[in-house]
C-alpha cells in the first residue's frame, strides 16, 4: 500500500478540492473550538479588548493550530492509521500518501504568519509560551521526538496543546499571576491529562502490535482509565479553590468522571470497546463549553 502505481495501473488525479479538503480534514473540524475558546476566553477575562489580538489570535487556533497539531500527526503516523478501523471520520482522516508534502508545507505556511505577528505583539513571557505551545505541538508527532511515543510525557504533552492557548490569552492580557489564576489552569491541565490517557485506552492493543509505545501501552488499559479517573478527580479538587461562583467549575468534571467509569474493569483485550466513551468525550466537550461559558457570564455580570 502506498507503493507508485505502474504504468498501466496509474492511481486517478485528483483535482484540487478533494486535496485541500483531505488538509482541511486532517485538522480535524470537531476540535477547532477546544483550542480557539480556551484562548479567547482567557485573553478576554484576563482584561483583553476585542482587538487583533483577539481576533488574529483566535484565527491561529482555530484553523492553523490544528493542522500544525492534527495534520502532521497524520503524516508520521500514516502506516499505523491505514491498519486503524478508527480512522477515516471524526477522529482523524487517513492522509493519502500524494497529500503528505502538501499538509506539511500548508502546516508551516499558515501557521508562520500567526507565530511571527503573535511573537511581536507579546513580552518576554508571552514569547516563551508560545514557543513551548508550539515546540508542545511538533514534538509530539515529529520524528525523533515524537512525544507521543513516550510514555507518561504523551500525555503531559497532550494536555500542553490544550492549556498553552489559554496560558498565552493570559499572558498576552497581562494577568496578574494569582492563586486564582494558577487553579484554573493546573485544574484544566490536570482533565487534558485524564483525557489523553482515556483516548490512549482504546489502542493499547493496536499500539502494542505496531510497536508503539504509550501510557496505555505501559500501565494497560484497566490501569490507564483508573489513572485518568484520578487525573478527572484531582482536576475537580483543584478548581474546588477556585472563589464562588468559580467553584462551581469543579462539577464541570463528573461528566467526564462518570464517562469514563463503565471501563475501570476493562482489559487489554476489550480495550476497543473504550471507543464508545471516547466518542461521547468528544460531544461531552461541547456540552462543557456551553456550562463554562454560562459560568463565564454569570462570574463577569457579578
Amino acid at each position: 500500500m502506498g507503493a507508485t502505481a505502474s504504468a498501466g495501473h496509474r492511481a486517478p488525479r485528483r483535482g484540487p478540492l478533494p486535496l485541500v479538503g483531505q488538509v482541511l480534514a486532517s485538522s480535524r473540524p470537531l476540535s477547532w473550538v477546544n483550542t480557539a475558546y480556551p484562548f479567547a476566553a482567557a485573553y478576554l477575562l484576563a482584561g483583553g479588548a476585542v482587538d487583533a489580538v483577539l481576533v488574529l489570535g483566535a484565527l491561529w487556533f482555530l484553523v492553523p493550530y490544528n493542522l500544525l497539531m492534527y495534520g502532521v500527526n497524520d503524516v508520521f503516523d500514516y502506516e499505523s492509521d491505514i491498519r486503524n478501523p478508527r480512522k477515516g471520520g471524526v477522529e482523524g482522516v487517513v492522509l493519502d500518501r500524494s497529500v503528505h508534502r502538501l499538509t506539511i508545507v500548508a502546516a508551516v505556511l499558515t501557521n508562520l504568519p500567526f507565530v511571527v505577528y503573535l511573537l511581536a505583539v507579546g513580552d518576554g513571557v508571552a514569547r516563551l509560551v508560545l514557543l513551548v505551545s508550539v515546540l508542545a505541538v511538533v514534538a509530539y508527532s515529529a520524528p525523533v521526538l515524537r512525544f507521543k511515543e513516550r510514555p507518561f510525557l504523551d500525555s503531559l504533552t497532550s494536555s500542553t496543546h490544550f492549556v498553552s492557548p489559554a496560558v498565552l490569552g493570559l499572558a498576552l492580557a497581562d494577568a496578574p499571576v494569582e492563586e486564582t489564576t494558577v487553579a484554573a489552569v493546573v485544574g484544566f491541565f490536570l482533565w487534558g491529562i485524564g483525557s489523553h490517557a482515556f483516548g490512549a485506552v482504546q489502542d493499547v492493543v493496536a499500539d502494542r502490535a505496531g510497536g508503539i509505545a504509550s501510557i496505555g501501552t505501559v500501565i494497560g488499559a484497566r490501569g490507564t482509565v483508573w489513572f485518568a479517573l484520578g487525573a478527572y478527580v484531582a482536576a475537580g479538587l483543584v478548581l474546588l479553590a477556585l472563589p464562588w461562583p468559580g467553584t462551581l467549575a469543579a462539577a464541570l468534571v463528573l461528566p467526564y468522571v462518570a464517562n469514563v467509569a463503565p471501563y475501570l474493569r476493562v482489559t487489554d483485550e476489550t480495550c476497543e470497546g473504550a471507543n464508545a466513551g471516547w466518542r461521547r468525550f468528544l460531544w461531552l466537550n461541547y456540552l462543557t463549553g456551553f456550562l463554562i461559558t454560562q459560568l463565564f457570564i454569570w462570574i463577569a455580570l457579578r
